[in-house]
């Protein structure tokens, strides 16, 4: 059974703070956010006590309350440290006006790369996500990001007269994000023995296959 965590807030978490002006506050607020990702790793969202990520940070209990409201508020702090990696891969600014298919199957290797680097984490948000209706809120929030730059590639794609017209570009993209993202909780979250390179390869040549974009090895 989960501890109870009498610390813990019962109203929504408010809005974050704004940065501490100082650097040293700064640091502060960033060590706590770097013990709250390993204690919420290691423990679970439930689990997880303020008392643990003070005690991780090496910091006064009386400090986490300086930077965040609540074990909530800290949770949606670490899960913004991660967006940049997750979320903003600089695809195109580092292969260029890519072929097609060099562009997908790069953006498939580097988000699937990412959920690795991030798994541990990424299995909390799911379960944080399916008992909290704000974070299953954001979670919608950030799997938009990816379904509206997938929609225009396809979109993009089919204007160019390179990808299937007949597919409704929003619905395909959803689809084909949707496997890739099951895909990555399976294997590095669930544990099933999938090779990455195996896995990276199967996605994108059924992302090819889907867009009668053509052979993934042309």
């Amino acid at each position: 059974m989960a501890r109870v965590d009498k610390q813990r807030s019962e109203a929504p978490p408010a809005p974050n703070r704004t940065m501490p002006p100082s650097r040293r506050g700064q640091r502060t607020r960033a060590a706590l956010v770097t013990a709250a990702r390993s204690v919420f790793e290691r423990d679970g969202f439930l689990d997880a006590r303020i008392t643990d990520i003070t005690e991780e940070a090496n910091v006064a209990s009386g400090t986490f309350y300086t930077y965040f409201n609540s074990k909530e508020e800290i949770f949606a702090a670490v899960v913004e440290s991660v967006q940049e990696d997750m979320l903003h891969m600089h695809i195109r600014e580092r292969v260029g006006e890519a072929e097609p298919r060099a562009l997908i199957s790069a953006a498939n290797r580097e988000y699937l790369r990412a959920y690795q680097r991030n798994a541990r984490l990424m299995a909390v948000f799911e379960q944080v996500a399916q008992i909290d209706d704000q974070f299953r809120d954001l979670r919608v929030k950030r799997s938009e990001a990816f379904l509206r730059r997938n929609a225009k590639l396809i979109e993009e794609l089919q204007d160019r007269g390179e990808a299937d017209p007949s597919l409704d570009p929003s619905v395909a993209a959803e689809a084909l994000s949707w496997m890739v993202s099951r895909m990555a909780y399976a294997v590095f979250v669930l544990g099933r023995p999938i090779p990455i390179d195996l896995l990276t390869e199967t996605l994108n040549r059924l992302w090819l296959n889907a867009l009668r974009l053509g052979d993934a090895d042309s």
